[in-house]
C-alpha cells in the first residue's frame, strides 16, 4: 500500500499581515516545520509540499516540492495530487496546524479504508489533517475556492473521525502565536 502525505503551504497569510505566517516563530520553531516534522515522522511513503514561498524549502527536506502562486486553497490541493498520481492513501495536512501529531496522522491514515475517507474532528466538524483512499482521488480533485475538501468530509460516520480538538490549531492572526 503506498500511503503519499500531502502537506499544503501554498496559502496567502493575508490575515496575518504583510508577513508569511509559516516562518513566524511557534515554540521556537518556524511554523510550517511543526506540520512538516509530525508528517516525517507518520507512517508515511512519500511526501510532498505544495508552497508558494520558496523561502520554506530549506525547512521542507525529504519532501517533494511544489512550487505554485496560489489564489485559493484549492489551487494548492490540485498541484499536490498532480504530483501524488494515484497512492492507495494520501494524507492531506496543513502548513499552519502546529500542533498535529506524527500519532494523530497515523489515527488518521487508520480509520481510512478503500471506500471512505477519514478526518480528525475539532468537537464541532471533520477537518484535517484527513486521509482519502485512492477511489476518492478524482472527487477531491474537483475541489474549488478555499474550502478545499470539506464539502468531502462534512459527512463521514463517527467511525471515520478522530477527535483531536486539542490538537487542531490553526494559526491565521499574529496573536495567536504562542
Amino acid at each position: 500500500m503506498i500511503r503519499t502525505g500531502l502537506l499544503l503551504a501554498a496559502g496567502a497569510s493575508r490575515r496575518f499581515g504583510p508577513a508569511d505566517k509559516l516562518l513566524a516563530l511557534v515554540y521556537g520553531r518556524p511554523l510550517v516545520q511543526h506540520a512538516a516534522d509530525a508528517m516525517r515522522r507518520a507512517p508515511l511513503d512519500h511526501r510532498i509540499a505544495v508552497i508558494a514561498n520558496p523561502a520554506l524549502r530549506p525547512l521542507l527536506t525529504g519532501f517533494r516540492i511544489v512550487e505554485i502562486i496560489s489564489k485559493e486553497q484549492s489551487d494548492s490541493l490540485r498541484a499536490g495530487l498532480a504530483e501524488a498520481g494515484q497512492p492507495d492513501r494520501l494524507v492531506i495536512a496543513l502548513g499552519d496546524m502546529p500542533d498535529v501529531t506524527p500519532d494523530l496522522l497515523a489515527q488518521v491514515l487508520d480509520r481510512t479504508t478503500h471506500e471512505s475517507p477519514a478526518a480528525s474532528h475539532d468537537g464541532q466538524r471533520p477537518m484535517p489533517p484527513a486521509c482519502f483512499p485512492r477511489a476518492w482521488l478524482p472527487r477531491l480533485a474537483t475541489s474549488c475556492g478555499d474550502r478545499g475538501a470539506a464539502g468531502l468530509l462534512r459527512d463521514l460516520p463517527e467511525r471515520r473521525l478522530v477527535h483531536a480538538p486539542a490538537l487542531l490549531r490553526d494559526v491565521d492572526l499574529p496573536n495567536q502565536i504562542v
